[in-house]
Formats: C-alpha cells, structure tokens, sequence
C-alpha cells in the first residue's frame, strides 16, 4: 500500500465520439477540466477494426494546445515502429504500443522517448504482467486492457481490477510509484471505483463520457463522483 493520491483522471476515448462533431466534443471533454484526449488507432491486423489515424491527432492538436491538454496514442497495430514518427510528427504527447506488436520493445520505447514523447506500453486482458517485468523501468505508464481490443461499448473484464492491483504492488515494491497504470474498455461508474482503489491512474472511457443521452459534462462529473467514493481514491494503495 501507498499513500494517498490526487484523484483518479479520465482520459476520453473519441472512439465513442460523434466524428462529425468531434472538434464541439473534445472541447466539451476540456472545458469539464478534463487533460487528456485518448485516441484509439486501429489498422484491421492487429485487431478486427480500422479506426483513426495521425490525421485526427494533427487536427485536434490546436485544441489541445488552447487548453493545454495531451493528446495520447494508443497503436493497436503491426509493426507500430514504422509510424512512430507520423505519430509524433502529428503531435502525439504519449504514445502506447502493444507488447504482443513488438517484438524489439525495449527499441521500440526508446525510439518513443527519442522522439520527444511519453513512452507507454500496452497488454491485452489474456497477456500476462510477466511479459512486461523488463520494461516497466523504461516506460512512463502501463495500459492494462480491460476489453479484448478492437471495438468500443464491450463489457468490462472485471479480472483487470486484481491485475491493476498486482501491477501496483510490483510498481511500489520495485520503486517504480511514479509508473501510471491506465485501464482501457467498458470503464462505467459501477466499475471506476473498484478500479481506483486497485491503483489506477488514468481510466480511458468513451461510451460512459460521450454517450447515456446525458452532456459530456454531466457523464465526466457521475465518472469522478463514482471514483471518489470511500473505497475509491479516498483509500490508501
């Protein structure tokens, strides 16, 4: 266990966005006092979708800039080493890749480093923690899955939580505290506190901020309500 912590952040995924109004929801996200822009890149190999691009990134970037925001890459696809720079160039703040993408990460989170961006890596739900022992002293934050990626709206795999918190532990006892664990897919208020209390730093939610019928700001507001509970960020990890 830790200490006490600044609340969790959310982390808005515009894959649930409404693409022709995207520019009108980001600046929702940001005048709601959210920071960071989540933005899902697929390419139809690594997972069953194709989605977003470097375009989307380079066009919210003069958005983000007016509110001092991040913009964050998350690459679920082949080969990520060879747009590394498209990513960057586009003005990408932190970029993940796949630890099942990359055969050469330590390479690979170098180049991100290299390039003047935040290195994170990424593991799906059926990835063991083991897989990524050597690298966490190299990376800035961790994404652990908690959908199978490919498609937003997919239902919470509630085995993240003990993940998170075995991820936590390993952080903490490896002097690795400053380490950011991020959960991605089917993060709602049932489940953001639960989350919080295992650790978690950054939850990435897009149908829970962008959906409901509810204003972008309201849903933002009803996520962080739900992570402050008592067994939420009030508690120490």
């Amino acid at each position: 266990m830790g200490a006490v912590t600044a609340p969790i952040e959310i982390a808005p995924s515009i894959l649930a966005a409404d693409l022709l109004s995207l520019g009108d929801q980001v600046r929702a996200c940001f005048e709601a006092g959210v920071r960071r822009i989540h933005v899902d890149v697929m390419d139809g190999h690594f997972v069953p979708n194709i989605a977003l691009s470097a375009g989307h990134i380079a066009a919210l970037r003069p958005l983000a800039d007016e509110y001092g925001g991040v913009l964050e890459a998350h690459l679920m696809i082949d080969e990520p080493d060879r747009y590394l720079g498209d990513f960057r160039d586009a003005g990408s703040d932190i970029i993940e890749v796949h630890v099942e993408a990359c055969p050469h990460l330590h390479r690979t989170t170098q180049r991100i480093r290299q390039l003047g961006a935040v290195p994170g890596v990424a593991l799906n739900p059926a990835t063991s923690l083991t897989t990524i022992d050597e690298i966490l002293p190299e990376v800035d934050q961790v994404l652990v899955m908690s959908v199978n990626p490919g498609f937003g709206g997919q239902a919470f795999i509630t085995g993240a939580v003990g993940k998170v918190s075995r991820l936590r532990a390993t952080l903490n006892a490896r002097g690795l505290g400053h380490v950011a664990i991020e959960v991605d897919g089917g993060i709602t208020v049932a489940n953001i506190e639960a989350l919080a209390a295992a650790g978690t730093t950054v939850a990435v939610a897009g149908s829970s901020v962008f959906g409901g019928g509810c204003a972008v700001a309201a849903n933002l507001a009803a996520l962080r309500a739900a992570a402050d509970q008592p067994g939420g960020r009030g508690s120490s990890w």
